[in-house]
């Protein structure tokens, strides 16, 4: 009776492989084609059609995300490149737990362009996209899919995924909720830029220039609207000039990974807290400001555009901090958004002049020009002091110097928090600062959270992830010393008798006990030196060195298929295999292999194949481990989990996405006891 279960169990687990997990999943269909724009100029459209709850990334995306979009063109024959693809459909943009950063990302129907101007008629156009595409549960690894378009002949459009071109037809974007969010930033940044003390004491003599001389109260509106819109297009000139000479990817890729433009960032950084500190006064020179002002004395509409532009070049000396940052940000996301961006602060700074100019009454509601001035230029130095970290720091990962690790780096902070919350108190005293006889209420607010923010970063020194803020950290692989690293290191060499909550005695089972316990390996495992587990956990990176440690040890073999760019296989990692209990099993119980389907390292030319799944070499690690994922499991969803025995056979369901732990826990324990069974 018992056989009979068994067999009747294993039949169900076999249709529950074969009907549930048996997918190769292929989300996002793409078609290739061209348009003539003029002569000898004309356009690659490439369309890509995504399937409903499914998304791809966008082409520019922050440094240390996902596998962005990408598009490589064969040495151009008879043509030549205009410039970077673009994407004519906006991203939509959504904060990633797991990346800790903001993400573009496609839906529905989207269409990229290249420009190319073509010397010589008929001419094909080949290359290939690369891109990865995910849902709320699971992400597939990176593809390269191949096309090729002739051009003056017959029209040929070639997609291993989708043999049909798609229409042309493009539906209406969504609502660009990511450049919403950027403009109300901006805004935000230009009204902080009033707070300033080149900035604030000005708004009662730009007043006394428009309350000054006889002329109507018409005349009075025309000339502060005039002065307001010049404010705002001056502005929002810097934004435009940055969008027309960004050059897309290629630019925002430079501007945030090359050390030129990090490093003149940071010393610029540098000099501005420097002069907000009161070391020195930064002024434009002389003649540009006395240019401008002297044209002012002529009145009427021109004197309005000459005040606009008067106000905009002395207030720089402390809006150009604001405004760098500003263009910084806005430039490494679509190429739209400096203008936007721009825009958005000239248009919040120009407001206050231009109402107090229509309404000079309200200036009696205005506080006066005093100490505190000073006190926001000084905050605005600590803050700049910060963020000056951030360009440093870039140069220091992408060119792997080892010199500002994540620990140096968060120390600092904390101390420069701390010392801010210390200055707010009045215990700190710079150049120009007044005294501080009582705390006001907004003081005391801003004193509280610079000292929560310090206490907040602590945890960061000893491993903690800091979720929230991790985008402008460096890499905690960078940090000298990790707590929770080497607590998670050491659980397995407790003393006896020491047990974690959900742990099992090593060598045991639910239902039964392993004949090998512990967590030794048989030999040292290959691509060690750039792969590894986390939590202290042992194991290898390639099957077969995992499944012949297995034969020898007597237990099955748990493999985990993932990609570095995962955003789910993150989360499981953050959320399921940080769990005692798991990690207990997972030592005790099975040899583990993890296999990287998106990794790009070459193999040794003795390993490269011919797949059997479709035909095509294999060249890489990735490629070599997704066609293993699709030959065993017919899938080639990440994360997906497989407990196999020493042969490679399956001895239970697969398992993808999924954080209740219990349950994970539940299916580990099913697994060995499986194997315990054969």
């Amino acid at each position: 009776m018992a056989n009979r279960k068994s067999l009747a169990f294993a039949a169900f687990l076999l249709i529950h492989t074969a009907f549930v997990n048996a997918q190769v999943l292929e989300p996002v269909a793409w078609s290739f084609k061209s348009e003539k724009t003029a002569e000898n100029n004309y356009e690659i459209v490439m369309t890509a059609t995504i399937d409903d709850t499914w998304h791809l990334y966008a082409m520019d995306l922050p440094e240390g995300g996902p596998v962005a979009t990408s598009f490589t063109f064969e040495t151009p024959q008879d043509y030549t490149l205009d410039g970077k693809p673009v994407a004519i459909n906006q991203p939509e943009v959504k904060f990633d737990n797991s990346f800790g950063m903001d993400i573009g990302m496609h839906s529905g129907t989207v269409e990229f362009r290249q420009k190319i101007t073509v010397s010589k008629l008929p001419v094909t156009v080949s290359g290939f996209v690369t891109f990865m595409s995910c849902d709320d549960s699971q992400c597939l690894p990176p593809r390269d899919v191949e096309f090729s378009v002739n051009i003056g002949g017959d029209t040929v459009t070639s997609s291993p995924a989708d043999e049909q071109e798609a229409g042309t037809t493009v539906p209406v974007d969504k609502p660009r909720k990511g450049f919403l969010k950027f403009f109300l930033l901006s805004m935000l940044a230009g009204l902080a830029g009033i707070l300033t003390p080149c900035v604030f004491p000005m708004i009662p003599m730009t007043v006394a220039f428009f309350s000054q001389g006889g002329g109507s109260k018409g005349s009075a509106v025309g000339k502060a609207l005039i002065f307001g819109l010049t404010i705002v297009l001056l502005y929002s000139s810097l934004g435009i000039i940055v969008s027309l000479t960004s050059a897309g990817a290629g630019f925002a890729n430079t501007l945030s990974t090359h050390w030129i433009p990090n490093l003149l960032f940071f010393s610029l950084f540098l000099i501005f807290a420097a002069s907000f500190f009161g070391a020195f006064e930064m002024v434009l020179p002389s003649k540009w400001v006395s240019s401008t002002d002297s044209k002012v004395d002529r009145g009427g509409a021109v004197a309005a555009f000459f005040l606009g532009l008067t106000t905009v070049l002395v207030s720089f000396s402390c809006t150009g901090p604001i405004v760098g940052a500003l263009l910084v940000e806005a430039a490494s996301g679509d190429v739209l958004r400096p203008t936007i961006g721009m825009f958005g602060f000239g248009l919040a700074f120009a407001l206050p002049f231009t109402l107090f100019a229509l309404f000079p009454s309200w200036m009696q509601k205005m506080p006066k020009s005093g100490g505190w001035l000073n006190s926001v230029k000084v905050v605005l130095g600590f803050i700049m002091l910060a963020f000056s970290l951030k360009f440093a720091s870039t140069i220091d990962t992408v060119y792997n110097l080892g010199i500002l690790s994540r620990d140096i780096y968060l120390a600092i902070w904390i101390v420069l928090f701390v010392l801010l919350g210390i200055y707010l108190m009045g215990k700190i005293k710079f150049a120009h600062d007044s005294d501080v006889p009582h705390i006001g209420v907004f003081r005391l607010v801003l004193i509280i959270a610079s000292f929560t923010f310090a206490l907040y970063l602590v945890p960061g020194l000893f491993g903690a992830p800091l979720t929230r803020i991790s985008a402008l950290l460096p890499p905690r692989e960078t940090s000298g010393f990790n707590l929770l690293k080497a607590i998670s290191e050491n659980r397995g060499s407790a003393a006896p008798g020491i047990m974690m909550p959900g742990s099992l005695a090593p060598g045991t089972i639910a239902g039964g006990t392993l004949t090998t316990a512990g967590a030794s390996l048989c030999e040292e495992p290959k691509y060690a030196d750039f792969l590894h587990f986390e939590y202290g956990l042992q194991g290898y990176f390639d099957l077969e060195q995992g499944l012949a440690c297995a034969r020898k040890l007597g237990k099955p073999v748990l493999i985990d298929f993932k990609g570095h760019a995962c955003a789910n296989c993150k989360e499981m990692d953050a959320r399921v295999w940080s769990d005692p209990g798991v990690q207990q099993r997972l030592r005790d119980n099975f040899v583990l292999v993890a296999l990287y389907v998106d990794d790009r390292t070459k193999l040794p030319e003795n390993e490269v194949f011919v797949s059997k799944v479709d035909g095509k070499e294999k060249k890489t690690i990735g490629k070599k481990n997704e066609d293993i994922e699709i030959s065993m499991f017919n899938t080639n969803t990440l994360p997906l989990y497989a407990i196999v025995d020493p042969e490679g056979k399956p001895l239970i369901e697969t398992r993808g996405t999924n954080f209740d732990i219990q349950a994970y826990i539940e299916w580990l324990d099913r697994g060995a006891q499986a194997y315990q069974n054969k």
